[in-house]
């Protein structure tokens, strides 16, 4: 299934378009207002989007969560410094991946970081949790509380892959980007979107990503440090402004994310990266990975072992993991060992719904 959307114009209609969009040289238009900055690069403003983009297990999201932290107090965090106008300070952060157990504690992360009360809702920042909702469902959710919330200013869509349904469809790309794009011109905000990076080079993923790095104002690349995981990397893999300089962080014993002065960055190999050996926990996301279980386990509540294999190997395709043997074999050693499945006394296979991932 496909979502699009598909509007008709009558002739009478295009005219009155066409009319309200020609440029006069003689009239003055307004610089679009600067919300978002790091260092003195301006990296969001006011009826643009951006985006974030980083493999999976980068920490695109605590990256993120700087970002609104800084913005709620129109302060300075991690290197991100916010500016959002008084009558523009309301805060919309969608998430579609996480259950509302993950998604309060990133909300609860983002206050302790602004310094804010935890223990109750904050006037400025409102949190959707739409993992349970269809691709339509979210985008007329996130469109209804886009144009009826006041004083709106910033928008983060935490997995704007989930609001298309297939991520290589060019038709349902340009229908999702050019929603940012009508939102964000029509309400005067800004949006930033997060998605995954892909696994060869440093593309956002999909088509959406294509046409993500060629409509967003910036594109924040979140990487982690090859020799040290606990260490991400955030610079411009795309920015209008003028460049920053990249900048550190890891995340303290508080779990929130800080900044690591004095990092010396690694030089990057000219070429196409080094491809990094398969690894179900980091490359699957556990949103792909709880569709294609509970997929492949209503079919048949147990399996054998090369019933479950070929089993896995349908489920996952369908969500746009293609599994070879040797990774099948990699995968179920994960499932087993995260109790995602379990095989209990040298019995089948049974899928675990309630598993923590």
């Amino acid at each position: 299934m496909e979502y699009r959307e598909r509007k008709s114009i009558t002739p009478e209609e295009a005219v009155v378009l066409w009319q309200a969009s020609r440029l006069s040289l003689s009239n003055t238009y307004e610089k679009a207002p600067e919300i978002l900055k790091v260092h003195n690069s301006v990296i969001g403003t006011l009826g643009n989007f951006s985006a974030s983009i980083g493999k999976a297990k980068s920490k695109k999201t605590f990256n993120v969560s700087a970002i609104v932290a800084a913005a709620l107090t129109n302060g300075i965090v991690l290197q991100y410094a916010a500016a959002l106008p008084e009558d523009k300070r309301k805060i919309l952060y969608v998430d579609t991946e996480q259950s509302p157990y993950h998604c309060l504690k990133v909300a609860r992360r983002i206050l302790r970081m602004a310094g804010l009360p935890t223990d109750r809702d904050n006037e400025n920042l409102e949190f959707l949790a739409l993992r349970k909702h269809t691709p339509e469902e979210r985008i007329a959710i996130v469109e209804q509380a886009i144009y009826r919330t006041d004083n709106i200013g910033l928008v983060i869509i935490d997995g704007i892959r989930d609001m298309v349904y297939d991520i290589n469809s060019p038709s349902e790309a340009t229908c999702i980007i050019s929603k940012l794009m009508q939102w964000t011109d029509e309400r005067q905000i800004h949006i930033h979107t997060i998605l995954h990076q892909n696994k060869a080079d440093e593309n956002a993923r999909g088509h959406i990503g294509t046409e993500l790095n060629n409509k967003a104002e910036t594109v924040l690349l979140v990487e982690k440090d090859e020799k040290d995981t606990d260490v991400s990397t955030v610079r411009a893999a795309h920015i209008r402004a003028m460049d920053f300089e990249a900048f550190a962080f890891r995340i303290n014993e508080e779990a929130l994310p800080e900044l690591l002065d004095g990092y010396k960055f690694q030089k990057k190999e000219p070429g196409r990266p080094k491809k990094e050996k398969f690894d179900a926990y980091r490359d699957i996301t556990e949103h792909q990975h709880r569709i294609a279980l509970e997929a492949a386990f209503t079919l048949k509540d147990e399996y054998g072992y090369q019933e479950l294999a070929e089993a896995l190997k349908d489920a996952y395709a369908s969500v746009g993991v293609p599994l070879s043997d040797n990774k099948v074999v990699s995968l179920i050693t994960i499932l087993k060992s995260k109790r995602m499945i379990v095989q209990e006394n040298g019995k089948k296979y049974r899928f675990m719904p309630d598993f923590h991932y």
